[in-house]
């Protein structure tokens, strides 16, 4: 039998089991301190780690690729920003899908989200590392993961600080990207359509999956409902405005590169948009852009950890996971053993994984993750419902038809990786039969 429950913001309880309004964690941010964590989670791990395959897959179709990409994240976004406003505790749609779909749904959901964003942890340490040290990439990679998981365990409200620092950085070496792209003499308008008759709907669509890597951002919001200020108002305006800003500028920085080498000249570039900047007059702007993919690589990094050690905090406190990962800090009022847990798998993933790998196997359980969510959005009623059923159906169609575009190997290790989880959760629901009928 389902567990699924109705509630509201002002009802008798939350998601988590507490009264309404309360939280266990320090409620520090607000709406701008959590749009710049969303906007530092996106912003730049598509433009600097997923153009160059989204590239490959969708040829001159990359503008069409990231809208498609857009739309299913835009269907995402609405879902979890209604969804949060209803449940503002840790573990975003950990918590949506059990509530609204049932233990199995949730526990699917967490499992996905956090295996899939450890995938992430790794791409993202590595593509620092790469762009740093070459030579010495898994160390500075290790070095990087460590750094950023002191600085989580010693309070979110430091968290905010540093992504906001991160976040200019980036954002002006994506100005230099759009400048030296633009006007350094190598824009050229047929490079728009170059190739674009050798491109089908798969790859198009395998691009928009790669791409969709980008703009999940901003479930690092709601998975923060338990340290947002007034969240019912405060984690649907962050989410709104982190997209929004964030599709303006891929978009932007995507076109001027497109414009300057083609698809084919990104497709091939270890270093896309520094490729895109030095084949013109302005190529003394490329080591800004490379500095840029090192800062925001870091920037992702910091906000993946919170993310994703606040999901397993909440999966600890409903017996999901183990119960010592659902600790709190005395002083800093953080979940420091998930965080610690969290950061030394990410360390262990670094040591073993492939960056190319890990996007795709990446992208395929976040989807996963979204389509719950969607599924969860769908069954929202009456004044719980900020935006039309119809959005989070499409939601559910669009993760699973990018999530199944992904290349074979993603697709695989994906589903069975979801096997896994869903296996795990059979035998814990035994063992409590079990511990109930004894």
């Amino acid at each position: 039998m389902s567990d699924r429950r109705d509630a509201t913001a002002g009802g008798p309880g939350n998601a988590a089991g507490m009264p309404a309004g309360s939280s266990r964690l320090d409620r520090r941010l607000g709406v701008t301190d959590a749009t710049v964590i969303g906007l530092g989670a996106m912003i730049g791990a598509g433009v600097f780690a997923a153009l160059g395959p989204a590239a490959a897959a969708a040829g001159p179709w990359l503008l069409a690729s990231l809208a498609a990409a857009s739309l299913v994240a835009y269907c995402n976004a609405t879902s979890s920003a209604q969804l949060a406003a209803i449940y503002p505790a840790s573990g975003g749609t950990y918590v949506y899908g059990r509530e609204r779909l049932g233990h199995v749904w949730g526990w699917l959901a967490g499992w996905g989200f956090v295996v899939g964003k450890t995938a992430s942890c790794a791409a993202m340490a590595l593509t620092f590392g790469a762009y740093l040290a070459p030579q010495a990439a898994r160390p500075a990679a290790v070095a990087a993961v460590v750094a950023l998981t002191a600085v989580n365990h010693r309070g979110v409200q430091k968290t905010a600080a540093l992504t906001r620092v991160i976040l200019a950085l980036v954002l002006a070496a994506l100005a230099a990207a759009l400048v030296g792209a633009l006007l350094g003499g190598t824009a050229d308008p047929s490079n728009l359509t170059a190739g674009a008759g050798t491109v089908g709907p798969r790859g198009l669509l395998q691009a928009a999956g790669l791409l969709f890597f980008a703009f999940a951002g901003y479930a690092r919001i709601a998975t923060l409902g338990e340290e947002v200020a007034d969240p019912a108002r405060a984690i649907p305006r962050a989410i709104l405005l982190a997209l929004g800003i964030t599709l303006v500028i891929y978009a932007a920085v995507a076109g001027s590169a497109l414009l300057a080498i083609g698809a084919a000249g990104l497709a091939e570039a270890e270093a896309p948009l520094v490729a895109a900047v030095e084949a013109g007059r302005l190529a003394a702007l490329g080591p800004i852009v490379r500095a840029g993919a090192v800062v925001a690589s870091l920037g992702v990094l910091l906000s993946l950890i919170v993310g994703v050690s606040r999901t397993a905090f909440a999966m600890a406190a409903n017996s999901d996971l183990p119960g010592f990962l659902g600790a709190v800090h005395p002083r800093f009022k953080v979940p420091h053993r998930a965080e610690l847990a969290v950061g030394g798998l990410v360390v262990a993933a670094v040591l073993i994984g492939d960056l190319r790998g890990a996007i795709g196997f990446s992208s395929f359980c976040v989807l996963g993750y979204y389509a719950i969510c969607n599924a969860a959005a769908a069954t929202l009623h009456g004044e719980q419902r900020r935006w039309a059923r119809w959005l989070a159906l499409a939601g559910v169609g669009g993760c699973a038809l990018l999530a199944f575009s992904l290349p074979v190997a993603s697709v695989v290790g994906g589903c069975a990786v979801l096997g896994l989880g869903l296996g795990i959760h059979t035998v814990q629901r035994l063992r409590r039969t079990d511990r109930e009928v004894g």
